[in-house]
């Protein structure tokens, strides 16, 4: 229960990433915000975690519009008496080449991964600052970190969302808030199931040391420790979970003749 007594919000809750870290947040004691752009996915993720003997309730925003990163903040208060944690999980994303990214893509991502998280978290920490606590996590990507094919306009969202987090840590820091990154590499989502095709995920299998998929669960357990006390004095930190592969440089068996190994299923 290491998030006992803490109230949290976590944008595009109602699926994925944040549907799994609202689920682990809630296990550990917190009362979640469900938010989603889709009201109906967020209710039942919300109901589900009231079931289950947890605290939780739901609503809609479009991450986009300042009135709506109000709303998120202010449901928090309203229903749980304060906010302690902020989570900037909703995301989009496209994979196109750098000359077959019509400008209309480019400022969709940006506007929902960076102006979105800017907005929110901007809401969020106004509530938090009273009470000299906080902490805000903004999900990144391993995407933001290194020049992928067809990464253009979602790279560029992620490695912005990095350098804020990093501006948003040094000027908060002093008021008890913490605000950290974690960059998730090749995750199995909905979102990659449907985006990655079988070329994709054997470049993924090759240049990850753990030859895998990571999975929600574990972006969602590096997301409970951010926001527990025991990362109090983690400000401005970039967690990858990505099965090394941001670490990684040549892989081979050395001394071996044989190929490198084939992309692991």
């Amino acid at each position: 229960m290491r998030l006992s007594g803490r109230v949290a919000t976590i944008t595009g809750s109602g699926r994925g990433m944040g549907e799994v870290m609202a689920r682990a947040f809630a296990r550990e004691g917190a009362s979640v915000v469900i938010s989603d752009i889709n009201l109906e996915a967020a209710q039942s993720v919300a109901e589900d975690i009231v079931r289950q003997g947890g605290k939780a309730c739901a609503v809609r925003i479009d991450v986009t519009k300042s009135e709506d990163a109000d709303l998120l903040a202010d449901a928090a208060v309203k229903q749980f008496g304060k906010l302690d944690i902020h989570v900037n999980n909703a995301g989009i994303s496209t994979t196109k080449l750098f000359l077959d990214t019509p400008r209309e893509d480019l400022e969709r991502i940006l506007q929902v991964n960076l102006v979105g998280a800017f907005l929110c978290a901007q809401a969020a920490v106004r509530r938090m600052l009273p009470n000299k606590y906080g902490r805000v996590i903004n999900i990144a990507s391993l995407s933001g970190q290194r020049g992928g094919v067809g990464r253009a306009a979602y790279g560029t969202s992620k490695a912005a969302l990095e350098l804020l987090t990093k501006v948003m840590s040094v000027e908060l820091a002093s008021s008890g808030i913490t605000v950290n990154n974690i960059a998730p590499g090749a995750i199995a989502t909905k979102m990659a199931a449907e985006q990655h095709d079988k070329a994709t995920r054997d470049a993924y299998h090759y240049l990850i040391p753990q030859r895998r998929y990571g999975t929600p669960e574990e972006v969602a357990d590096a997301a409970v420790f951010l926001a527990s006390e025991e990362a109090r004095h983690v400000c401005g930190h970039t967690l990858n979970v990505d099965g090394g592969y941001q670490t990684a440089g040549l892989m081979f068996t050395l001394g071996s003749s044989e190929a490198p190994p084939p992309p692991a299923v």
